[in-house]
Order: structure tokens, then C-alpha cells, then sequence
């Protein structure tokens, strides 16, 4: 078992067996899987959010359709560009997407974690590549609240790098949905661990 935070981020397009695969990442030990459809429709976020079994429901972090949260027994909201901010008296989980050093400085501390992107070049965005130094990535370690999590390229052969750089825990997109279909899924997560 690894001790840094396992998070899966969804495609930008949702696939017809998604909830399938949302449930093996989950039940693969995977601390969460945010859900990152920006062009879906509420119907089509609440269709994906009902393929997931319920008792994994409170392992989602919603990217956007905050309103679901009224449905949905999901885990938190994730803060972005398009959406900024939870819901007036929302009282759950909340993380923040951040692409320069300085936001995470600026970051609310009650965030339970923050996203750093792109941290390597990214697999889902061709031409989206790494916007950090070893330098400002090391420099990671110094923050103790909230914890960061590397985004953006990330493969099992930079964990232990993420690790010594003092990260809190990765999260994943394009390395897990490009696999082939279910089987691969299973082993590219398993090469994690």
C-alpha cells in the first residue's frame, strides 16, 4: 500500500463504460476519482454519478453540476476555473485546481488538498507540457496545508520522484484511460501500487 493520496481524474469525454471503471479504480484501493466532464450536461453527469454503486459515491469529487451534491451522497467539490466556488453553505470536502507555486502558497487551508498541473508532460493534452523546475517542485515539501497533489503526466515510474519531492499524492488521467479496455485498466493500476 502506498501512503500518498491515489486520485483518478476523468476524461474530458465520458465513455459508455465509465461507471465500470470508476468502480475498479476504487475498489483498486484508489483514494478518489474526480469527475471532469466539462462539456456534460447535469442529466449526463447524473446518469454517470447513478452507473457508480452508491456505497462508492462518497469517493467522487465533483468538477463541476455542484447542484448535484443535493442527490448525491459524493465525496466533495473540486474548485476551478469554471466553477471557483462551493455552493453558499456547503460544509464538505473541498480541492482546489492550481497551475502556478504562488496559488498553492494562497490556498485556503481548510482545501483538504490542491491539484499542481501540468507537474510532467501531459499524456490526455498533447503539447501541455511540464510548467515546473526541479527546483519550484522541490520546493513542495514546505507546504504542510493543503497537501498537493501532482497532475498532469503522471506514470508509475515518477512516483518515487514525487515522493522525495515532497508530494502529498498524484493524481491520474490520460496513463489510466488510455488503456485498452478493462484487463489493462486492472494492470496500469496495479503498476501504482
Amino acid at each position: 500500500m502506498t501512503d500518498m493520496m491515489r486520485i483518478a481524474v476523468t476524461g474530458t469525454d465520458p465513455r459508455h463504460d465509465e461507471g465500470e471503471w470508476i468502480a475498479t479504480i476504487l475498489r483498486e484501493g484508489w483514494d478518489a476519482v474526480h469527475l471532469r466532464h466539462p462539456a456534460a450536461s447535469l442529466s449526463e453527469m447524473r446518469r454517470l454519478i447513478e452507473s457508480v454503486p452508491q456505497q462508492l459515491h462518497s469517493r467522487l469529487r465533483l468538477h463541476g453540476h455542484f447542484e448535484l451534491i443535493n442527490e448525491f451522497n459524493v465525496g466533495g467539490l473540486h474548485l476551478n476555473r469554471r466553477c471557483p466556488a462551493p455552493p453558499a453553505n456547503y460544509r464538505g470536502g473541498l480541492s482546489r485546481s492550481c497551475h502556478t507555486v504562488e496559488e498553492i502558497a494562497e490556498a485556503d487551508s481548510h482545501l483538504e488538498y490542491v491539484t499542481l498541473s501540468p507537474v510532467f508532460d501531459s499524456i490526455s493534452k498533447p503539447g501541455y507540457t511540464a510548467a515546473f523546475s526541479d527546483y519550484e517542485l522541490e520546493s513542495i515539501e514546505t507546504f504542510s496545508s493543503p497537501i498537493v497533489i501532482a497532475l498532469g503526466g503522471v506514470t508509475p515510474e515518477h512516483t518515487g520522484y514525487l515522493r522525495r519531492a515532497g508530494f502529498g499524492g498524484y493524481a491520474v488521467l490520460g496513463y489510466l484511460w488510455a488503456a485498452s479496455g478493462q484487463q489493462d485498466l486492472e494492470h496500469r493500476l496495479r503498476q501504482f501500487v
